[in-house]
């Protein structure tokens, strides 16, 4: 019989509070510190992949919460990480390493977009990408400072269009988050969203896109190009299947 064991440690509200801001804090850093791994590896030629099978096989380490990405969004880790920091300048106390990890996740939501323009060109005028989740993380409608917000306003910033799609986030992202933006349209299905689009970037790790139907892909995008926010595909099987394939964390 399986019996599950829940700790109830008992201590006064201060730690307490401190012990959830604390937790919250340093899976954030863990994201951030991997998210600063991943451009150190773009610059000297290294995959990020590979070094995360690496450290995570160290049981000191292992594999929670260092995968790279676009940034992590959401209210727990932002509210929690900015609330350490004003609590603690509120008490004469400047954190290093806390506005370090706010100001990591803050510039890696622009990687994709400089990664786009990179490939297509500082204009995009003319150019359409189709955009793949909207929510900060899956099975959520919750767009609080997500990622694909970022991306979706740095691209239609440059004269792109939008074509994007979310399992649940879009009427959040057409009510709140994205409302003013004409340059961006909503589909009803992923597929539908790739039709002439001239590359796909993929914002957030929704299951449904983790085996998507590649030979489709390939037929509805104007050309295969794929910006791969969350590293979900397997490299090598990207290059056989002919597809100009952008990771987090890997040189190209």
């Amino acid at each position: 019989m399986l019996r599950i064991q829940k700790v109830i440690i008992f201590m006064d509200i201060a730690s307490a509070e401190m012990t959830k801001y604390t937790a919250n804090a340093m899976l954030a850093t863990k994201i951030s510190f991997m998210n600063e791994i991943s451009n150190i590896c773009e610059r000297v030629g290294a995959d990020v992949n590979k070094v995360r099978l690496g450290i995570g096989s160290d049981k000191r380490i292992g594999f929670s919460f260092i995968y790279p990405g676009c940034g992590y969004g959401g209210s727990c880790f932002p509210k929690d990480v900015q609330a350490l920091i004003k609590t603690s300048e509120a008490f004469g106390y400047k954190t290093k390493i806390l506005n370090a990890v706010e100001e990591v996740n803050q510039s890696q939501k622009y990687i994709i977009p400089e990664k786009v323009e990179k490939r297509f060109g500082e204009d995009l005028n003319g150019k359409t990408f189709a955009v793949w989740g909207l929510a900060f993380k899956p099975d959520t409608d919750d767009m609080r400072q997500a990622a694909a917000i970022t991306i979706i306003k740095e691209l239609t910033k440059r004269g792109a269009k939008v074509k994007a799609y979310d399992p649940k986030a879009e009427q959040e992202a057409q009510e709140c988050y994205l409302k003013d933006n004409d340059n961006v349209i909503y589909l009803d299905s992923k597929y539908e969203a790739l039709k002439e689009a001239d590359a796909m970037i993929l914002a957030t790790e929704w299951k449904e896109f983790k085996a998507p139907d590649f030979i489709e892909m390939k037929k509805l995008l104007k050309q295969p190009v794929i910006f791969d926010g969350r590293n979900q595909y397997d490299a090598e099987r990207m290059d056989e299947l002919g597809f100009e394939y952008y990771q987090i964390g890997v040189a190209k």
